[in-house]
């Protein structure tokens, strides 16, 4: 049923969460993982000039960090996984990458949010994603209690 498994990961421990969640689909289906890091690029282009090129450097590296954090714990269980690095909008560049690697799942995290703070937070990348997403999106409760 799940060949390709899109997990669009930051690198943090929510991510690595939902990561867990996507491992144990991808071997019980005996499915490739996608990871995906997405350089938001409204970030960037918002510094200001002379700090344009070094908040693009760091974004770049943190990109780089979560995707190899995601392979280390995917190549663990002995699953197979491509990693990708882009630069965009992120719900609609994660999107995009799902259509164009034929995604049977998406599986990103959300803090659980209910309420006000629900309400504070309907901008959410993994809210936008499962709005417009023409697939299936797993949506991991990432809150550790705080």
């Amino acid at each position: 049923m799940y060949d390709r498994i899109l997990v669009p990961t930051d690198g943090s421990s929510g991510t690595a969460k939902t990561l867990d969640h996507a491992c144990s689909i991808a071997n019980d289906n005996d499915a490739t993982l996608y990871a995906l890091y997405v350089v938001d690029k409204r970030l960037f282009l918002a510094a200001a000039d002379d700090t344009k090129d070094e908040v693009r450097g760091n974004l770049e590296a943190e990109g780089e960090r979560a995707l190899e954090a995601a392979a280390d714990r995917a190549r663990e269980d002995g699953i197979a996984i491509e990693t990708e690095h882009r630069e965009g909008i992120p719900h609609n560049t994660i999107v995009d990458y799902a259509a164009e690697i034929g995604a049977d799942l998406v599986a990103m995290g959300t803090h659980g949010r209910t309420g006000r703070d629900r309400l504070a937070a309907l901008g959410s990348v993994t809210e936008r994603v499962v709005e417009t997403a023409d697939r299936p999106v797993l949506v991991v409760n990432i809150d550790d209690g705080e």
